[in-house]
């Protein structure tokens, strides 16, 4: 509840303690023993990374109410080691791009419980912004500024919540999503909506993009069992982005911070590693820049600013 009211979301730590009260059931804090977590952390198979994340949730769930003193102090089972990750995010090409989305009009009959107009739209607003999945469905039709060219992205995280210029080419298949979005009626003020007119969820997104990219035959060829995501159009955003300038001859030291900014970073992390994924040919020149001597308020220069929203 304190979550909710500051702001934050929380829905995968709300869904794990919810999870976790389930299996426990009615009983005292103070009654909860470390077997019962480690029982709830071990019952389903997962990634070290999900149960880490659960572990921690859990963690300080109960490291808040024994300060209050609401329990005794509860000896936790010891996490289970962090593993680096060696998942490599799928870059699509504009081609690949073109036939998912003449699979949203070829197979109608495929998109489950999400119209084709409204799944070929979210395809385009993820690659035209970077947002990721989540910030997509919680758009409301409100922040849509397509008079000025802007949009504001709604984060769980305050700090990452943002308002930016988008391009024409994604203004018009805004407007025209709009107008079509107008005729369907339903509880929700969200821009992307169900077939029933109610808030989409990534989940539904998720799954209508396997069936879209299965159908359009697109999938890995670099031997990882991990097939192309709907989430890999932020990366792919971005990859296209970094390589666009390199081609045009733009100072990368100048605008990595304003594309971390854009797309809700806080820190050049991120950034960098969409610069371990441009193009090869590029290597060189991308071995001479470097992302962390990049300063200067980005948002209050109109050179920059034009240049982001022809994006």
């Amino acid at each position: 509840m304190w979550k909710h009211a500051n702001g934050y979301l929380f829905e995968k730590g709300e869904s794990t303690l919810f999870a976790f009260s389930r299996q426990t059931g009615d009983i005292q804090l103070a009654d909860v023993k470390s077997e019962d977590i480690l029982g709830f952390l071990n019952g389903t198979p997962v990634s070290t990374i999900t149960w880490r994340l659960k572990y921690w949730t859990l963690c300080r769930f109960f490291e808040h109410w024994f300060s209050r003193g609401a329990m005794p102090e509860l000896a936790l089972p010891t996490p289970r080691p962090f593993v680096r990750q060696t998942f490599v995010p799928y870059v699509f090409t504009k081609l690949e791009l073109r036939s998912l989305l003449e699979a949203t009009a070829q197979n109608q009959k495929l998109i489950i419980r999400i119209d084709g107009a409204t799944l070929r739209t979210i395809i385009l607003f993820l690659y035209g912004t970077g947002a990721s999945v989540g910030e997509s469905t919680r758009v409301l039709q409100s922040d849509v500024d397509l008079q000025k060219g802007f949009i504001r992205i709604r984060s769980p995280h305050s700090h990452r919540s943002r308002y930016i210029p988008i391009g024409q080419d994604l203004v018009d298949v805004l407007r025209q999503y709009v107008a079509w979005r107008s005729q369907i009626r339903g509880p929700s003020q969200h821009l992307f909506v169900t077939k029933k007119g109610r808030q989409v969820c990534a989940e539904k997104i998720a799954k209508n993009f396997k069936r879209l990219r299965t159908i359009a035959g697109i999938h890995r060829r670099d031997g990882s069992r991990y097939q192309p995501r709907v989430s890999d159009l932020r990366f792919t955003f971005a990859v296209h982005r970094i390589t666009k300038w390199i081609e045009d001859g733009v100072d990368l030291n100048r605008m990595l911070p304003a594309l971390a900014a854009y797309m809700g970073q806080v820190g050049l992390g991120s950034t960098e590693r969409y610069l371990s994924m441009t193009p090869e040919r590029f290597r060189k020149d991308l071995d001479k820049l470097s992302p962390m001597r990049g300063r200067g308020q980005w948002s209050n220069d109109p050179e920059l600013m034009r240049f982001l929203t022809s994006l």
